[in-house]
């Protein structure tokens, strides 16, 4: 299902709702915007959502920004390994509904 062409339909959405996209796209750009949280550690944070929610598409644009931000391999592999903590958080917090009476 992942395909990087299909980034190209975004052109066909931006046509078709053009004023939601156009708040999406400056809600997208502002919220990766250097700010109180410099964007490179922003970035990062995206990496590790993404990570969490296995977009494949997020992964892909938001590490490669994190590496235009100066991200290191060790700073993205950080990323995924709080991304991994709290996957495997929650498992073991859900775990304990198994025992609810």
């Amino acid at each position: 299902m992942y395909n990087k062409e299909n980034l190209a339909q975004l052109k066909k959405m931006d046509a078709l709702a053009p004023e939601v996209m156009k708040a999406f796209w400056a809600f997208d750009k502002a919220a990766v915007a250097a700010g109180a949280i410099p964007a490179k550690y922003k970035e990062l944070i995206a990496v590790a959502v993404a990570m969490t929610t296995q977009c494949p598409y997020c992964i892909d644009i938001h590490s490669a920004n994190a590496r235009k931000a100066g991200a290191t391999d060790a700073e993205l592999t950080e990323a995924a390994m709080v991304a991994a903590s709290l996957r495997a958080g929650a498992a073991v917090t859900h775990a304990t509904h198994a025992f609810a009476k």
